[in-house]
């Protein structure tokens, strides 16, 4: 796990850890009408999401207001370094222990779903662990690892929460088939254009012990529904080779078939 905001807290020590108090405190009243008031709040508001987002859910507010008040007045340090350093070492350990435990459980539930998974009818599993479905079969090309492709999408976690949907934008997207997951890049060059596949994929073949979202914890198994839109570039080209086509039809003399008369009744 990346304790990126809170190794960044213990290189500057500026935090004061005095306790922790898991009680949800009432809102107070602020004054957040000038910039310089608006900016404190961003300040605060951002370092909360970054430390809760790291594991830090116990952090006592009213300690780290008096750590960054003391700072600012020059004040003077109420909890010596050596302190602070072993309460941060403390927090640090607690915090990925924590983690890594959620991270096995996510790793041990994506397995057993893979393995239910392939039991369904029609799921293929290839030799990498890719589960795929064909949910709509179609005859178009199929694009090949240099390719950009046109897609719509929505990608799931086993429970059936959304965390990314192309067709909740409303709009598909383009990208090359090597910029993305390995699973999406195996995939893609399975697929015809037109065609609609349920996707499952590994942790390995997504974003492995990494988390790249609040959304995906580490070591999620995905599940998408892909559409295969077209293969960016080849729509031009057949555009190009139909309007040739019609050019050449056009070009072909008429012939006038009227039947000759001799002018007799």
């Amino acid at each position: 796990m990346k304790l990126k905001h809170l190794a960044a807290v213990v290189a500057v020590a500026t935090l004061t850890l005095a306790g922790c108090d898991n009680s949800k405190p009432a809102q107070t009243k602020l004054d957040l009408d000038t910039p310089a008031q608006k900016v404190s709040y961003g300040i605060g508001l951002t370092m909360g999401k970054n430390l809760k987002e790291d594991g830090m859910d116990d952090i006592n507010p009213q300690a780290v207001a008096a750590g960054i008040a003391d700072a600012l007045a020059d004040a003077e340090q109420r909890v010596d370094d050596e302190e602070l350093m072993e309460a941060f070492m403390f927090v640090q350990k607690r915090a990925e222990e924590k983690m890594n435990a959620l991270n096995d459980a996510t790793a041990k539930a994506g397995q057993d779903y893979l393995a239910e998974n392939a039991k369904r009818d029609g799921v293929i599993t290839t030799e990498s662990g890719l589960q795929y479905e064909v949910l709509t079969a179609a005859e178009g090309n199929k694009p090949k690892a240099g390719d950009t492709v046109s897609v719509h999408y929505t990608g799931t976690l086993i429970d059936g929460s959304v965390f990314d949907s192309s067709i909740e934008r409303g709009e598909p997207v383009e990208f090359p088939v090597m910029a993305v997951i390995p699973g999406w890049v195996e995939a893609l060059q399975l697929m015809s254009v037109g065609e609609k596949y349920r996707l499952v994929i590994p942790s390995e073949l997504a974003y492995g012990a990494q988390s790249p979202t609040p959304a995906i914890p580490a070591n999620s198994t995905l599940v998408f529904e892909v559409e295969l839109l077209g293969i960016v570039g080849q729509e031009a080209e057949a555009e190009t080779a139909d309007a040739d086509t019609a050019s050449e039809t056009d070009t072909t003399p008429e012939t006038d078939t009227t039947p000759e008369t001799d002018g007799q009744d």
